[in-house]
């Protein structure tokens, strides 16, 4: 059995700590092969030593299909580093020989809240980037986004592909590997690192501990910084009402604590 591995869209290779957070996790896929045993749960079960049909360790989908789609839920909306994807490949050498490199190439990976690939976030696809000559059988890719659902996708419905291609869109996955952090509150390779407690739903970029989004009142890229310039609330995008003595408005909610200026009056000082 020959394997190749390829790494797209990383840094300089590091020894990551993540966890593999889809592992045994439910999983689901559109058009199941109807004969075997080779259900979606066969690519979150820990077992790729064997890459061949018979061994039962890959997920196959029904043939003739245009398009294919499958998905893991993680369970939680949860921050992923890098996924691994390891394609069936029958035990034989891979290449252009091999029957399952044309069906393989083409696909897209997704990370979405919902189980929709169209609602999540595009984290890779091959736009004939591959042939079949150079796609590896297992590929990693890095993808640092949070979410719930993670989508492998692949159609043929279009009528300008290469000739290289197979004719019908397939999953085949024997191993589908998502790493990342098991408690979406914390960060760094061994996920040690809580999160910045003011970043929104208190999530931040994985790597960098940044958020991505700030608490109500609060600015920065770790949210350490109240809202400036007399404004308030989600974003810092409100505007401060007429505060007594131009005093700065609560940067959360808006209240002016000492009362408004003259004409104006509510807990914001924004009516006349």
């Amino acid at each position: 059995m020959l394997l190749q591995t390829i790494v797209c869209c990383t840094l300089p290779v590091i020894v990551y700590t993540y966890e593999n957070i889809a592992l045994h996790k439910t999983a689901w896929q559109l058009h199941p092969y109807q004969y075997r045993n080779y259900d979606a749960s066969k690519a979150v079960d820990g077992l790729k030593t064997n890459l061949q049909v018979t061994a039962y360790q890959c997920t196959i989908s029904e043939e003739n299909y245009k398009t294919a789609l499958w998905r893991v839920d993680l369970g939680d909306m949860l921050g992923v580093h890098h996924i691994t994807i390891y394609y069936r490949t029958d035990n034989d050498p891979w290449g252009p020989r091999n029957g399952y490199v044309p069906r393989f190439l083409g696909f897209s990976v997704y990370i979405s809240n919902t189980t929709k690939k169209e609602d999540g976030v595009l984290c890779f696809k091959d736009n004939q980037h591959f042939t079949n000559e150079n796609i590896p059988a297992v590929i990693t890719l890095n993808c640092t986004h949070h979410g719930r659902y993670v989508i492998y996708y692949n159609n043929r419905t279009s009528t300008n592909l290469p000739p290289y291609y197979s004719k019908y869109a397939f999953n085949e996955l024997c191993e589908f590997e998502v790493y990342g952090c098991p408690n979406p509150k914390y960060f760094s390779k061994n996920c040690s690192q809580p999160c910045p407690a003011r970043c929104n739903n208190s999530r931040c970029h994985i790597e960098t501990g940044l958020c991505s989004g700030c608490a109500d009142g609060y600015q920065g890229p770790a949210c350490e910084q109240h809202c400036q310039n007399s404004t308030y609330g989600a974003g810092c995008s409100e505007k401060c009402g007429h505060c007594l003595n131009g005093e700065h408005c609560n940067h959360v909610n808006g209240t002016c604590h000492s009362g408004c200026e003259a004409g104006y009056h509510d807990i914001r000082c924004t009516r006349v």
